[in-house]
């Protein structure tokens, strides 16, 4: 590794989903939905948050979002998840996307996300996460 590796952006987190979208998922124009890109985030975060609290979770906030620049039809989707604390029944998933567009080799950070999740019953009720 060298210094300029440092100052180069990276994601944070593991990649918890990757995808592909497609023309259906585009307006007009050929730019992703930002609804289609926010549901890409909740199923990567609850995978994550399913793997933390060993059982069902429901998602009860998005604390913040950001859109940083359009993502195109055709472009290699990244969710990465980082988890960013955990309660008794809750866990704070942070979700970066990254894009690699198709005829290029840099990826570049599109969107970031807090996910906020809550683990639940078989019944539907809140229940404590299992101590990691």
């Amino acid at each position: 590794m060298t210094d300029l590796d440092d100052n180069k952006p990276s994601p944070k987190g593991e990649l918890v989903l990757q995808v592909v979208p497609l023309p259906a998922d585009t307006n007009a124009n050929g730019d992703i939905y930002a609804g289609w890109l926010v549901q890409q985030m909740d199923t990567a975060a609850a995978t994550m948050a399913g793997r933390i609290s060993r059982g069902r979770s429901s998602t009860v906030a998005i604390d913040r979002m950001e859109f940083l620049s359009p993502l195109r039809i055709g472009a290699q989707v990244g969710c990465y998840c980082e988890l960013v604390d955990i309660g008794r029944s809750s866990m704070k998933i942070n979700v970066e996307v990254w894009t690699r567009d198709r005829h290029a080799m840099n990826s570049r950070k599109v969107t970031e996300g807090l996910f906020i999740y809550v683990a639940i019953d078989e019944h539907g009720r809140i229940r404590e996460v299992p101590e990691q």
